[in-house]
């Protein structure tokens, strides 16, 4: 599968970019593969499903984020790992102010690496759990927009990613098959965090045929500053 699948996948995505952005994919996925062999950074290892699973379904997150964020907004992206959902978003729309946050030390070493390499500006890298930075003046209420990739349950991840989160802002999570359950079970939380759910949306594209979904969140107001909780609280726990 060669790069013209990869601009397929922008195109029904809206996304148009120049040869130098399309360069700099390959240059992360040639990073990503040769780093993964010393490192686990990721399960997906194959060009085409890098293509898919990672830069493509990445990028569907921008599909909902206003064109004045994307332009010159800012977005965190909490559990970043080897960079996913946040980097492939910064390649497409470089005028982001972009927030990597990741807890593991050896994804960290791999993400100063590749925002070095492809010569990101503006990009941010915090090393510790998403339970302390919640509360760090610097991160807590300044973001437009927070994305987040996880298999934690969606009353988890509101309680890593809300507190980022600016008044007015919205958290958008990638999940994956019938979340009808876990999204009312997360009710409780909407409401403690003062956030509200705005919408669900499945992704329809070539490879993606897998259940994914977007969850769409807007933050109303301040977040108690209880919250987050201690880390492994929320996961230990939920709201």
């Amino acid at each position: 599968m060669s790069r013209h699948f990869l601009e397929q996948g922008l195109a029904t995505l809206g996304i148009n970019l120049a040869h130098k952005q399309l360069e700099k994919f390959n240059r992360y996925y040639d990073e990503l593969t040769t780093w993964n062999s010393r490192i686990n950074l990721t399960g997906i290892t194959e060009y085409s499903q890098v293509l898919i699973k990672h830069f493509l379904d990445s990028l569907t997150a921008t599909m909902l984020i206003p064109d004045r964020v994307k332009e010159e907004g800012s977005i965190i992206d909490v559990g970043t790992g080897a960079g996913f959902p946040g980097i492939p978003m910064k390649i497409a729309f470089p005028g982001l102010h972009l927030a990597l946050v990741e807890s593991v030390a050896k994804k960290v070493n791999f993400l100063h690496h590749i925002v070095d390499a492809l010569e990101l500006s503006s990009t941010s890298i915090h090393h510790d759990r998403a339970e302390k930075l919640g509360h760090a003046p610097a991160l807590r209420g300044k973001f437009d927009v927070v994305v987040g990739r996880s298999v934690a349950s969606m009353a988890t991840l509101m309680e890593l990613t809300v507190p980022f989160c600016r008044s007015g802002g919205l958290v958008i999570v990638h999940k994956k098959g019938d979340i009808t359950r876990e999204v009312k079970e997360a009710d409780n939380a909407f409401k403690l965090l003062n956030s509200q759910l705005v919408n669900k949306i499945r992704i329809d594209l070539q490879g993606l045929e897998d259940e994914r979904c977007l969850v769409v969140i807007r933050k109303l107001g301040d977040t108690p500053g209880k919250y987050p909780r201690r880390p492994g609280i929320p996961r230990k726990r939920p709201l």
